[in-house]
């Protein structure tokens, strides 16, 4: 029996439903290319340059971007930052245009406090948000 790449049916015994995707790939080589795949001329030894970490390992063009729940949760955080900066800023701005006399000490700092408290959760959060969906490197020596 002469076996090769177009008689490899008489080689091979595929009974099973889950085969037919095999014989139907191997039907196809038969047809289109031969009965075997042209690898030599096809194919270069080199590799294609690798890419930068933050485009290899995106967050937000891979998942976030597909996924509802994610984009609504970085729709709201990104609104959340926003606000944050916006209170921290009127709170400086009320505390610049305000008198010495209208205000009490604690009261004065306590919005200081407060534009700087805002401030400093609206840097976190952007660092939050980048971290979790955009950008994060992953190191196997640190795990």
């Amino acid at each position: 029996m002469d076996i090769g790449p177009s008689n490899w049916l008489k080689a091979c015994f595929v009974p099973t439903k889950s085969d037919a995707f095999v014989v139907g790939f191997r039907k196809w080589l038969n047809e289109y290319a031969g009965s075997e795949v042209d690898w030599p001329t096809k194919l270069s030894s080199s590799l294609p340059p690798t890419l930068p970490r933050e485009q290899l390992m995106d967050r937000y063009w891979s998942h976030v971007v597909n996924c509802s729940s994610c984009r609504v949760a970085i729709k709201g955080l990104n609104a959340l930052e926003i606000v944050l900066q916006v209170v921290s800023v009127a709170a400086i701005e009320i505390l610049a245009a305000t008198k010495q006399s209208l205000m009490s000490v604690s009261a004065r700092t306590a919005l200081v406090f407060m534009a700087v408290l805002c401030f400093a959760a609206s840097r976190w959060l952007s660092h939050f948000i980048y971290k979790n969906f955009h950008f994060h490197d992953y190191n196997h020596a640190l795990r």
